[in-house]
């Protein structure tokens, strides 16, 4: 196997890891998904296994329920309620070693063993109401020996005595309405309720032998001091009015919004820890706690969270909440959307005594707080959903149907807790996720294209002229100036050297903080490399200014710096590094010969989706691994790094990371350790003299195709029935009899690669050529007018051994997805080297820059005898100038690599 290590230099009975290092973690992913065969899949309809738009959960007995419906809108509303016994033998422990096998997704599990509301898994019919149907549910809740459903459209609470054991079994006993068939709401009476009557309830609960209800087209919590066993029996206890008959204005023009610590707005769910009652009260946009239980009618609440006092009830309120992010023309302060305070339509609040967790909906992300608050305000420690606490990837996006992920939760509408797992209902994509507490060792974007790891975004300024005494140039990054002014007459080198000095000395030495300055003195030019990698690099303002009458030209290459893009968006088959701490107890690489990459080295796995990785290498603080080929045609993969530690006993886990997947994200090996640009692994292609001619423009029967080699000519004459590709075969088939050259074809487009039959620099400048007739419609066209540029093939570009304009160079290269013809695809085999057509070619066009001209791409295809590696052959324009830090990049689609740099030297140009 040539193995990433000739190109790339490479860092040289189970005991689990204690509790107290766990933690849920803003951005973490979610470990587990159940009800849809992915994390991306979302896909509509109703079995055991295929939830549609969830809502309502609880866990008790290791038993999930699930609520398979919602009021939201969101489709499919199935009218039932799923339960999935014996879950902890249906989905893996976070510790457990997975086996490997072909599954897409391993842990993408759950098979529900009974359903309530429906005779069977694969019916969703809605049926008039009795004992044993349902119509939108909307909660559920358990203490593992009764259950209690939320029946929201039917105006009703059915309770079973005892956990249903068949399907569609009915329901003992119905609160809210006098028997099963009935279903007005608040009894007949219109808009005054009483204490037997409910209203669209939303919520429900059940701790130490009392039943909460949140009845929310009442505004109310309704309290039952012993769960009923009969029909109809009235509450004991209200909260959010004062009596069980107050008014609820219909009219939502006339209803005024009166936020107290003992009213309610549509309140949509009620729990309890057994010391503490949390309230969601919706229209308020906040939840309340109660520090002990209530014991009287509109008791106040003791604490709100969401908004800084019981008074007020605004969405996101953060001109009161949150801290300014700056200040605007007029001096007022500017405000984030959202901060880990606000809330926006929560939907859910569960406690386990004490940590709080709030399915914070309107803004698509849950609200972990690792102790339950005591004052008003209080911000969460962590957010699930999102990657910080001020952004919403969901609403910023223009395709909400097509964001599911496994890091993204869009208004999470229920939550449950088994002591490790958190379970949230996520509707629209219909599908719970299971966020699991572990150890934070990877940051959210740990896992990035190994070659590429940061892609930045980089600028330039070129001089031209000369520099008299008293010349001044100005360079300013955003809004801060460097100045540079000549003392006398003197050269460019003094000019550049001083303004790199003023931009990297500045702000005591730690130098400008939006860029890095690299002096290009062969090119009188300054390269601007910005600080932050990814794409905020590329509002990084550039411009330059010289004093009037100066015979200096001072031009930038734009007025921002560009180029920067994201290193974490991965394609398949890549090879990754995992960058963060304590993943391995030591380093280890994968042997050099081996055919097949290990799925475990010292101990150490790593899963993607469940799906276990390949390795190339694991150390401390990175894990070389490649992405599956079997995550293609997903938006994202959950990442997760298991270790056995040196004991051979002590397992420890990661928490699961989101990673993006996308179907091409180019990186380019460069040397490691250096500021980018960093100098790419770039080599020499060929020890013979070689050129290239294209066959391109239509095909008509008669006409003549032409290739010239000194004087000596090739010529096909095109018959019915011929393809461009036939066109370039015949006429390689022609030149192969030619006495000094040798010809094939190119994996890239249909081009015919001219190769001199001797070794050496003897057929360098030999001419060639391509034409056709006048009028003909096939084109024929040399790239250059004679074989160019033998070398040592293999050996490495340098400033010794610099490439020549006009020859073929080869570059390393990962992240270009799935290849063609097809069966070269059948030979991408995950973790296996590859041993398929070496003219194979990535099935997105490639096209590369070299210092600033275009370069043939000859073939950008699966290298053999590797694994994830790409060799990208590249034809160097013939009017490249001598530049020894010569820059380039390859792209596919809107992805672009990361810039390296390689010495050219053109020995034409007069240097």
């Amino acid at each position: 196997m040539r193995s990433i290590a000739l190109f790339v230099s490479i860092l040289c009975s189970v005991v689990i890891v204690p509790a107290a290092e766990w933690s849920l973690t803003t951005g973490q992913a979610a470990r587990i998904v159940i009800g849809q065969p992915t994390f991306t899949a979302a896909t509509p309809g109703a079995s055991a296994s295929l939830l549609g738009a969830v809502s309502g959960l609880a866990y008790a007995n290791n038993t999930l329920f699930v609520v398979d419906s919602n009021r939201l809108g969101a489709f499919p509303v199935n009218h039932r309620v799923l339960m999935f016994n014996n879950l902890a033998s249906q989905i893996p422990s976070p510790e457990a070693e997975l086996e490997v096998n072909f599954n897409r997704c391993q842990i993408c599990v759950g098979s529900a063993n009974l359903v309530l509301g429906q005779p069977d898994f694969e019916k969703a019919e809605l049926k008039a109401a009795s004992a044993t149907t349902l119509r939108t549910p909307g909660a559920i809740a358990t203490d593992g020996a009764t259950l209690a459903v939320a029946d929201s459209d039917n105006n009703r609470v059915l309770i079973w005595r005892s956990l249903p054991t068949s399907n569609q079994q009915p329901a003992d006993v119905v609160v809210g309405q006098p028997d099963f068939t009935r279903t007005v709401p608040n009894d007949g009476g219109g808009f005054s309720p009483n204490n037997r009557s409910l209203k669209g309830p939303q919520g429900v609960w059940i701790q130490d032998g009392r039943l909460y209800v949140a009845d929310a087209g009442n505004n109310r919590i309704l309290i039952w001091n012993s769960i009923p066993t009969s029909n109809y029996k009235p509450a004991d206890l209200v909260l959010g009015a004062p009596d069980f008959n107050t008014f609820v204005q219909p009219d939502l023009t006339k209803a005024t919004i009166d936020a107290q610590a003992n009213t309610l707005l549509t309140p949509v769910a009620v729990s309890s820890d057994g010391v503490h009652l949390f309230v969601t009260d919706l229209g308020h946009n906040r939840v309340l706690i109660w520090n002990t239980l209530p014991s009287r009618n509109q008791q106040p609440a003791d604490v709100v969270i969401g908004q800084k006092s019981m008074t007020t009830a605004v969405a996101n309120y953060v001109t009161e909440l949150c801290a300014p992010l700056s200040t605007d023309a007029d001096g007022k302060s500017t405000y984030p959307a959202m901060c880990s305070r606000t809330m926006d339509f929560p939907r859910f609040a569960l406690s386990d005594g004490t940590r709080l967790f709030i399915a914070d909906g309107g803004n698509d992300r849950i609200l972990v707080y690792n102790t339950i608050p005591t004052e008003n305000g209080a911000a969460a420690d962590a957010i699930l959903g999102q990657i910080r606490d001020t952004m919403n990837t969901v609403s910023d996006s223009a395709d909400h149907e097509g964001i599911a992920s496994s890091g993204v939760i869009r208004t999470p509408l229920s939550l449950a807790w088994d002591g490790r797992n958190l379970y949230a209902s996520d509707p629209f994509n219909r599908r719970v996720m299971v966020f699991t507490m572990a150890e934070r060792r990877v940051p959210n974007t740990g896992v990035r294209n190994s070659a590429s790891r940061e892609v930045f975004a980089v600028g330039s300024v070129t001089f031209a002229g000369q520099v008299k005494k008293d010349d001044e140039v100005e360079v300013k990054i955003n809004d801060r100036s460097y100045k540079w002014k000549a003392t006398e007459d003197t050269k460019f080198a003094n000019l550049i050297d001083g303004l790199v000095t003023a931009i990297n000395g500045a702000n005591n030495g730690a130098g400008d903080p939006d860029v890095f300055a690299t002096p290009n003195q062969t090119l009188f030019a300054i390269i601007f490399t910005a600080r932050v990698a990814g794409e905020p690099g590329n509002g990084v303002g550039l411009t330059v200014t010289q004093t009037a009458g100066t015979t200096i030209s001072a031009t930038t290459s734009g007025a921002t710096l560009t180029g920067g893009m994201d290193a974490a968006k991965i394609a398949p088959g890549t090879v990754v590094s995992i960058l963060g701490t304590d993943l391995a107890e030591g380093t280890a690489t994968a042997p050099e010969s081996a055919e097949q990459l290990p799925r475990e080295l010292a101990g150490v796995q790593v899963y993607f989706d469940g799906i276990r990785a390949p390795l190339y290498m694991v150390s401390p603080g990175e894990i070389r691994a490649q992405m599956p080929w079997e995550v293609r045609g997903s938006q994202s993969a959950n990442a997760v790094v298991r270790t056995v530690r040196r004991d051979g006993v002590t397992v420890s886990v990661t928490s699961a990371i989101s990673v993006p997947v996308v179907p091409q994200n180019p990186g380019i090996y460069a040397e490691e350790g250096v500021v980018d640009p960093r100098p790419g692994i770039v080599l020499h292609g060929s020890s013979y003299a070689t050129g290239t001619i294209s066959v391109d423009g239509s095909v008509r029967a008669n006409d003549v195709a032409t290739i010239t080699v000194e004087d000596r000519k090739y010529a096909y004459t095109v018959v019915a029935g011929d393809t461009l590709a036939s066109i370039r075969d015949h006429l390689i088939e022609l030149i192969n009899q030619d006495p000094k050259v040798e010809a094939f074809p190119a994996a890239a487009f249909t081009r015919i690669r001219l190769r001199a039959r001797v070794a050496g620099p003897l057929y360098n400048g030999l001419a060639i050529g391509g034409s056709s007739r006048d009028g003909d419609e096939v084109i024929i066209t040399a790239t250059n007018s004679q074989l160019c540029c033998a070398n040592t093939a293999g050996s490495r570009v340098t400033v010794d051994n610099p490439a020549v304009p006009g020859e073929t160079i080869h570059v390393l290269a990962t992240g270009l997805g799935n290849v063609k013809p097809e069966e070269a695809l059948y030979q991408q085999v995950t973790g296996i080297v590859y041993t398929g057509d070496p003219l194979n070619d990535p099935q997105e066009f490639v096209s590369s820059l070299a210092g600033g001209k275009t370069a043939n791409v000859l073939s950008a295809g699966l290298l053999p005898g590797a694994v994830g590696l790409y060799q990208v052959v590249l034809e160097l324009n013939s009017d490249l100038p001598t530049n020894p830090q010569t820059q380039m990049t390859i792209a596919q689609d809107i992805y672009v690599s990361n810039i390296v740099t390689f010495p050219v030297f053109n020995p034409n140009a007069g240097n």
